[in-house]
């Protein structure tokens, strides 16, 4: 004897009509086809509700709502145990990949084990000496096997973050952050003006003095030198810029050799400070302070490998401005 499990909309006499061609996704509850699996695997309407943590009639009524999407009886009752039809074994066969795709999709990341690990990360964060050697001491202590590449900010920065081609990178933050980017904004900074010890416009530091001598700049972001030079020829002045340099790592024996001066803020010199006997003076001119953004694709913010290499990092950033 055949029957169906609990109600089935149609009538013994009717032919089923409904095709797959006939299905509109957009109103197939994926919940019945969870049920199904279930039911497929556990031979039983009693047996799926108790896996599922249902009812029996709420499994019944799933199968035969399913049913009635696709329009076949997948499942029906012979000699007392539900036996699949066709169609059924078929369904089962394609929906299982399916259903584990969403399950991966949607499960929180596996933790990343960073003592394991031999991940690549690329991150687009000034070339500060004392960053550098804190960032690679935490790495070399935590994570031997994982590869850092330390990259230019270059003028595309925010595009390749928000592609995925670096990991983190670090900006003024002086325009509105694009779409599919998260940022971590740092406290405000004060400028200062490094000189070598013994400099002669310490005899008379003075605006006149800040602007005569000639200043080392660096290629970071725009925003530092636009701010400066805007408040700088908003009175009528203009500094001498006497070189442009790539990283920070060179403005130390720079201005240990020579009369130049760097206004900047006292992070990005860290040690240098002391290893080249440099003095740091307040700019006697108005300049305001400079806030700077760390910021990372919005689709890695879950991450686990791209939260830990976060928090190194701006952590490290952190200690820096701390000391």
């Amino acid at each position: 004897m055949i029957e169906f499990v609990n109600e089935f909309h149609h009538k013994p006499s009717e032919t089923i009509s409904c095709t797959m061609s006939d299905i509109q996704l957009h109103r197939l509850d994926l919940n019945l086809l969870v049920t199904f699996e279930v039911l497929m695997d556990e031979g039983s309407v009693a047996g799926a509700a108790e896996e599922l943590g249902k009812t029996p009639s709420a499994v019944s009524h799933a199968l035969a709502r399913l049913r009635e999407q696709v329009g076949d009886p997948l499942m029906v009752k012979v000699g007392g145990r539900m036996q699949p039809s066709p169609f059924a074994l078929t369904l089962l066969e394609d929906i299982r990949p399916i259903l584990r795709s969403i399950q991966r999709a949607v499960s929180p990341p596996q933790p990343f084990d960073p003592a394991t690990s031999n991940r690549t990360f690329r991150i687009a964060v000034p070339a500060i000496p004392s960053l550098i050697n804190a960032v690679f001491a935490r790495l070399s202590e935590e994570a031997p096997g994982v590869s850092l590449e330390w990259v230019g900010l270059g003028p595309h920065l925010y595009a390749a973050v928000a592609d995925e081609q670096v990991d983190i990178a670090f900006l003024g933050a002086d325009k509105t952050m694009p779409e599919g980017l998260m940022e971590q904004v740092m406290p405000p900074l004060s400028r200062y003006t490094f000189m070598r010890t013994g400099h002669p416009a310490l005899d008379k530091w003075s605006r006149e003095a800040w602007l005569d001598w000639p200043h080392v700049m660096v290629g970071m972001s725009d925003a530092a030198r636009q701010t400066v030079e805007e408040r700088v020829k908003r009175d009528g002045h203009e500094r001498r810029i006497g070189a442009h340099i790539p990283e920070f790592s060179g403005i130390g024996p720079l201005l240990a050799g020579s009369n130049m001066l760097a206004t900047n803020v006292k992070p990005f010199l860290g040690a240098d400070v002391v290893t080249y006997g440099l003095v740091a003076p307040r700019p006697p001119v108005d300049l305001p302070d400079i806030t700077f953004r760390f910021f990372w694709s919005a689709r890695l913010a879950a991450d686990p490998g791209n939260r830990w290499l976060r928090a190194i990092v701006i952590g490290a950033y952190e200690r820096l401005c701390a000391e």
